[in-house]
């Protein structure tokens, strides 16, 4: 009961500041105006993330007053997150340099890192695996990379959304099966609270756009809840490596193709598969439903049997993973695109 009420309280409160933060956008005029790499065809209201980012934080702080929530995962996520988002939300106002941006990133990497205790030893075809120092640095790209690819799928309405919601849902869920006395599948489970108040303005069609201080939040938000989960039961980081598979597979084969043609990977552009596939469906909402269908009926089922220990979790992975790799060829992730403007609406 008094869980439920928090739920509805992070929700709620999110889903205020969302609105609120919109009218504010529209004084302020941030506006995202779409161009030729634009899957968006009106000027639309940024930034409503912040309202994920406050909502969210001021959640961990009432869990640590509490006593719910360990001063050093409180000061893992909050000052990890917290700066990241600080960082994100400059950006959308102005614009702060790549380079400063990654350091950014990589100091709040290892702030989270230092505070969670680094890598835990994983778990591969059943045999402990401890990568010493190596590990940490490992996880310190892993977390730079999810925060980043996060900003990279952050392109059509509600998509950052339901995927934030569903893998969280999935993970608490998976976290609750392997360690039934702990409470920490309460923490993606509100996360998936505050994002579900700012998805209601968010979902096709959108109201008001994350920003990068919302995405850059979920991103590192989401890597250091999986290597917090590892450290309870080393075979749960598979589960959320599975259960984020629909971005990570998308992002890393679209990086990994325009890298190879020489092309600058930190620059705007159009050529993700979920970009392609809403221009090819003429609508966000189709694609959205699509990996809200893959990440409950595919991924989830699969994560599931993870933590169940019925599936290795490399095994797991792999079987995941293949779907989604045919898929992102299918829809040409990180293919050259035609510098011409082609919107898709709802």
């Amino acid at each position: 009961m008094i869980v439920g009420g928090f739920f509805l309280l992070v929700s709620v409160v999110s889903w205020m500041l969302t609105g609120y933060l919109r009218r504010y956008a529209l004084a302020q005029n941030l506006i995202d105006i779409p161009n030729e790499r634009s899957s968006h065809s009106a000027p639309t209201p940024r930034g409503g993330g912040v309202a994920i980012v406050l909502s969210f934080l001021a959640m961990l702080l009432a869990l640590n007053w509490i006593g719910w929530l360990p001063n050093s995962l409180c000061l893992a996520l909050s000052g990890a997150g917290g700066v990241v988002a600080a960082t994100g939300f400059l950006d959308d106002h102005g614009h702060i340099a790549a380079r400063w941006r990654l350091l950014v990133h990589f100091s709040a990497a290892v702030w989270g890192l230092y505070w969670l205790g680094g890598l835990p030893p994983l778990i591969v075809f059943g045999a402990g695996l401890d990568l010493g120092w190596l590990g940490y640095v490992g996880a310190a790209v892993y977390i730079v990379w999810l925060l980043n690819l996060y900003n990279f799928m952050d392109g059509i309405d509600g998509l950052a959304g339901v995927e934030a919601v569903t893998v969280s849902c999935g993970a608490a869920l998976c976290i609750s099966l392997v360690v039934p006395d702990s409470n920490d599948w309460l923490l993606p489970t509100f996360l998936a609270a505050a994002v579900f108040g700012f998805l209601v303005w968010n979902f096709p069609p959108a109201r008001i756009f994350m920003g990068d201080a919302g995405s850059g939040f979920l991103g590192i938000m989401l890597a250091l809840l999986s290597l917090q989960s590892a450290w309870l039961a080393p075979r749960l980081l598979w589960v959320w490596l599975i259960l984020l598979g629909v971005f990570i597979v998308d992002a890393t084969v679209t990086l990994c193709r325009r890298v190879l043609r020489g092309e600058k990977f930190y620059q705007a552009h159009c050529s993700h598969a979920y970009q392609y596939a809403s221009r090819c469906f003429g609508a966000h909402r189709s694609v959205t439903l699509a990996v809200c269908a893959i990440n409950m009926f595919w991924l989830a089922p699969i994560a599931g049997l993870v933590a169940l220990e019925a599936l290795d979790g490399l095994v797991g992975l792999m079987a995941a993973y293949l779907p989604l790799l045919c898929l992102a060829y299918r829809y040409k992730a990180g293919a050259r695109q035609p510098q011409v403007r082609r919107s898709a609406a709802d």
